[in-house]
């Protein structure tokens, strides 16, 4: 007898692959794709979160870090505290106080001149234009700190801003016979000053400027308590070169008073070197780059490596 028969539904081998036709797990694995997609999903925004939650810490002490160092070796914002030097600044009672950047570069390679404004940390014998309350605590301390930093607070008290007139060797008195300032008894050329005093009340010195040091007047002559005023102190009126925090190069606040901050020839020697507008391009190239040089510098490698992290986290 033969064993063959005819096939039949009872030949069908359970898990033939021939046989696996139930649509209905076809459609499940459809639906698991977007479920899963959604998982991985949030996971990813939750990972990246995490990641830059890690890294403000990080980028915030990296931003104060940088800001220590702009605000110590290239550019610091000042605000004016005084009307010593109106019109070129202002800051008189009632006025808007200008906001300026002082510019450190300039006096990297060489002394003030004479016709700079400069800020600088006037002598022991100097009595603050403006009264500062001093913070009493970390807190107001910080907030102090930072506002200075950015030129919003006043400065302090033995901040001053003033223009330079006379340097080391160069005799500084009052006055021609038309009332003005002489240096080396060639009188200077000021148009920059504002409300100057009576002229009976103008005459000083002689004073020959020592070394290392400056002879510096307000351009409000008649409120400006600068060396005139301190001729009699150990110094002679003078401060030190060495005291000189920077240059006023810009007003940058308000918006309606911006512009730069130039330094008239006041002597006379050097016309061929400096616009009418006494400012000096190169000066005001270095306080305009500077900055911003420092800033690229120190950004690229650190954007750099916050793109390589996050490369690796992903």
């Amino acid at each position: 007898m033969s064993s063959d028969r005819p096939g039949g539904p009872a030949d069908v081998v359970p898990g033939d692959d021939q046989g696996d036709t139930d649509p209905r797990r076809d459609d499940d694995s459809v639906a698991d794709e977007p479920a899963g997609r959604s998982r991985r999903g949030r996971r990813d925004r939750t990972a990246k979160k995490g990641s830059l939650l890690r890294e403000l810490p990080v980028l915030l002490l990296i931003a104060f870090v940088l800001a220590v160092v702009v605000k110590t070796f290239f550019v610091q914002a000042f605000f004016i505290p005084s009307g010593s030097m109106e019109q070129t600044l202002h800051g008189c009672t009632g006025c808007t106080g200008d906001r300026v950047l002082v510019n450190k570069v300039p006096y990297w390679f060489g002394d003030p001149e004479p016709g700079d404004i400069v800020v600088f940390k006037g002598p022991d014998t100097w009595t603050p234009e403006v009264a500062v309350a001093e913070p009493t605590n970390w807190f107001s301390g910080a907030m102090l700190w930072l506002g200075r930093t950015v030129g919003v607070a006043p400065p302090s008290e033995d901040d001053f801003v003033k223009r330079v007139i006379g340097v080391e060797g160069q005799t500084v008195q009052c006055c021609d016979a038309e009332g003005r300032v002489t240096v080396d008894d060639e009188p200077l050329d000021e148009p920059y000053i504002f409300e100057n005093t009576p002229m009976e009340s103008r005459p000083f010195g002689p004073v020959t400027v020592p070394e290392g040091r400056l002879w510096v007047m307000g351009d409000h002559r008649s409120a400006s308590a600068d060396s005139r005023s301190h001729v009699s102190d150990r110094y002679g009126g003078t401060i030190g070169v060495d005291d000189v925090i920077g240059k006023a190069a810009v007003i940058v606040w308000p918006v309606s008073r911006f512009g730069l901050l130039g330094s008239p020839d006041i002597q006379g020697t050097e016309a061929a070197a400096v616009d009418p507008s006494g400012v000096d391009a190169s000066q005001v190239t270095a306080s305009a780059v500077a900055p911003w040089a420092i800033g690229l510098t120190a950004a690229l490698p650190i954007t750099a490596w916050l793109r390589q992290r996050r490369l690796s986290d992903d």
